[in-house]
């Protein structure tokens, strides 16, 4: 896809991944529609983009399905069209095990993260369908393939992300519209403290753990070039592409691997 000219809309922009994709996408030359809780994050992405009127922001919960389903008339009237859509929104949980896991922050994370996917799917797709180019990309995770202890609906809601992402390439092969699954690692955000989570790390470890991460820049260049050419799907982090390799040769080993890296977090 030529993404200059374009127009996409991009959930989770006031932060992290989807402010970085925000603004490479305009630095592309695309206008972009920046959708986000958070409407002083969206401020502070409108300040670093300097991009007048090809960002607009639009400051909605992706769990509403009724906000959701008036944001196409809502873009296109103010941008004329959409060519993509970019769902990079979402929230982990504690790091607990379902046992200990209350029921509300299940349901949490699973209707922000496929949920609020599939609101935006929905209510974009039949406008996509009509368009002569364009995008669907939708952020899964590492987690969706690489079980990780403590993130175990996370996890599941990411993989199903992941499986909603192939399954809609698959019906939407011959028609305009190009289907990206994203699998990003551990990536420098603060997605935690936006998920309400506190991490209770001592200071070595949290460096140590801040120097492994892959930046929210490097995700953004990724997300953007897999757009560009039209990819079926793209690791981020060198994590996430060993993680995915290993998890197909030996899944078990993988699963112990992980296990006993991040076990520590369990307490």
């Amino acid at each position: 896809m030529n993404i200059a000219g374009k127009v996409f809309v991009v959930t989770g922009a006031g932060n992290g991944i989807g402010r970085e994709v925000t603004l490479q996408l305009l630095r592309s030359g695309a206008s972009v529609a920046g959708v986000d809780l958070n409407a002083d994050g969206l401020a502070e992405t409108v300040a670093l983009a300097a991009a007048g009127n090809r960002l607009s922001t639009h400051t909605v919960n992706i769990t509403d399905r009724e906000a959701v389903e008036a944001l196409p008339a809502a873009v296109a009237d103010i941008h004329g069209a959409v060519d993509g859509i970019v769902n990079v929104a979402g929230v982990i949980q504690k790091f607990v095990k379902i046992i200990d896991l209350p029921y509300e922050e299940i349901e949490k994370v699973m209707t922000v993260n496929f949920w609020g996917t599939l609101h935006m799917v929905k209510a974009f797709l039949p406008v996509l369908v009509e368009r002569p180019d364009a995008a669907i990309v939708n952020v899964a995770s590492m987690g969706a393939y690489a079980a990780v202890p403590g993130q175990a609906v996370y996890g599941a809601s990411k993989a199903a992300v992941g499986l909603l992402t192939e399954a809609l390439y698959a019906e939407l092969q011959g028609t305009s519209v190009a289907v990206t699954a994203i699998y990003p690692g551990a990536i420098g955000t603060n997605i935690a403290a936006n998920s309400g989570v506190v991490m209770d790390m001592p200071d070595g470890d949290a460096a140590a753990s801040a120097r492994k991460t892959t930046t929210p820049a490097e995700a953004g260049r990724v997300i953007v070039e897999a757009i560009a050419k039209g990819r079926f799907r793209a690791t981020i982090g060198k994590d996430a592409a060993t993680m995915d390799k290993l998890s197909r040769l030996n899944p078990k080993y993988a699963t112990e691997l992980i296990a006993k890296q991040m076990g520590d977090l369990l307490g």
